[in-house]
C-alpha cells in the first residue's frame, strides 16, 4: 500500500509530472535516490499508469464536447464488453464509463463540431443493434477539469 512519502510524490506528479527527480526530490522532502525508487515502484505497481501531457481543446482548433447517455437492448456481460470495444476503437471517445442505476454507460466525447459528432453518433450508435436509447448532452462552458485524484 502507499504510504505519507508516496502520497507526496503522487500528489506532486499530479500537480506537474514535467518535473526533474531531483526537483520532486527536493518538494516532497526526500533523498534524489529515494525519490527515483518510489517513482519506479509506483509505476512498475501500476499506481501511475502513465504521464501525459493535457491539452486545452480550444487552443487548437474547434471543439464540442459531449456527455452522452446510452442504454442496451441487451446488457449481458458479452453485450456489454463488446460495446467496450466498439467505443475503445474510436478516438473521439475520452472515457467511457458502465454505470448503475439509468444507462448502461455515459460517455465523454470530444469532436470538432456538430457535424463531427454526427457522424460518430451514427457510426457508433445508429448503426449498432444493440444500442437501445442516446441521450447526448452537449457542454457550453467548462467551469472545471481536473485529472488529480485526492490522496
Amino acid at each position: 500500500m502507499i504510504d505519507e512519502i508516496d502520497r507526496r510524490i503522487l500528489n506532486a506528479l499530479q500537480v506537474d509530472a514535467s518535473q526533474t527527480n531531483a526537483e520532486l526530490a527536493a518538494a516532497v522532502h526526500v533523498s534524489p535516490p529515494t525519490c527515483l525508487r518510489r517513482v519506479k515502484q509506483l509505476r512498475e505497481s501500476g499506481v501511475i499508469q502513465r504521464q501525459v501531457a493535457i491539452v486545452a481543446p480550444e487552443k487548437v482548433g474547434p471543439s464540442l464536447t459531449a456527455l452522452v447517455e446510452i442504454s442496451l437492448d441487451i446488457q449481458a456481460a458479452e453485450r456489454m464488453t463488446e460495446f467496450e470495444a466498439l467505443v475503445a476503437g474510436e478516438a473521439a471517445v475520452l472515457q467511457c464509463y458502465r454505470v448503475a442505476p439509468g444507462p448502461d454507460f455515459v460517455l465523454v466525447i470530444q469532436v470538432a463540431d456538430m457535424p463531427a459528432y454526427n457522424a460518430l453518433a451514427h457510426r457508433l450508435f445508429a448503426s449498432h443493434a444493440n444500442v437501445r436509447n442516446v441521450k447526448a448532452y452537449f457542454s457550453t462552458f467548462r467551469s472545471k477539469f481536473e485529472t488529480r485524484v485526492a490522496l
